[in-house]
């Protein structure tokens, strides 16, 4: 099933069977990126919604002076682009950080969803929405953590985010960001985002090393980070 992965992520509301089987019916195709290829370009018409199935990708936003922020960093079972259904376009940009697999909704399907049941309008409503609520987050981070506490914070929610759908081996995952954009989700620059992670390191919290997080002590990490996973909504 194309949509497993997102029911599994999104418990509440629980669909009858018929509900899931037109929320799958709903895919109109899938298609590969590769890493660093862009999926959605800002301010561009769009038709249709896309659904992460494999792979990790970015929202972004790059300044014209060349500075990237990186505004969501998505997971397998995530809509990266839901909110262009009533929208039409996107005000930033979405590329695949690895190489990825993703479903492609047309809007046309998504408007027959909500028009066929209010439990599934729900569903995707519930999807936006958390959405938001981790945008929140990171604003929060960014404007008000300090620099280590901004990387912990990230780590933690990556971790609960990824064991939610069986990406996880203990506290050890991939995630497949360079120290850049490590730096570009958090504000930071290279240099103070590698200081950073020596400090968790040092501090017997977090080991980062090309690409995977091990996560040393987990209950520190969350003290640390003052980690509350309540804005994902998971219960």
């Amino acid at each position: 099933m194309y949509t497993s992965l997102f029911l599994k992520t999104h418990r509440i509301p629980v669909l009858n069977a018929e509900e899931v089987a037109a929320l799958e019916a709903a895919v109109g195709r899938t298609a590969t990126f590769s890493a660093k290829q862009i999926i959605v370009r800002q301010q561009t018409p769009l038709t249709q919604c896309t659904l992460l199935l494999e792979g990790f990708v970015e929202r972004y936003k790059d300044t014209p002076e060349g500075r990237r922020q990186i505004l969501a960093i998505h997971v397998p079972g995530d809509f990266v682009d839901l909110h262009s259904y009533p929208l039409k376009r996107l005000e930033h940009s979405v590329a695949a950080l690895t190489d990825v697999k993703v479903a492609f909704f047309p809007h046309s399907a998504i408007r027959a969803l909500t028009e066929r049941s209010a439990t599934l309008t729900e569903l995707l409503w519930r999807s936006t929405l958390i959405d938001a609520a981790i945008n929140r987050e990171w604003i929060v981070s960014i404007g008000a953590r300090s620099a280590v506490v901004r990387l912990a914070h990230l780590f933690c929610e990556m971790y609960v985010r990824l064991e939610r759908i069986g990406m996880t081996s203990g506290t050890t995952f991939a995630l497949p960001l360079t120290q850049v954009d490590l730096s570009d989700a958090t504000g930071l620059t290279a240099v103070h985002a590698n200081r950073m992670l020596r400090q968790l390191r040092e501090q017997e919290l977090v080991n980062f090393r090309q690409g995977t997080v091990e996560i040393l002590d987990w209950n520190a990490l969350r003290r640390f980070a003052d980690f509350d996973p309540a804005y994902l909504f998971f219960d």
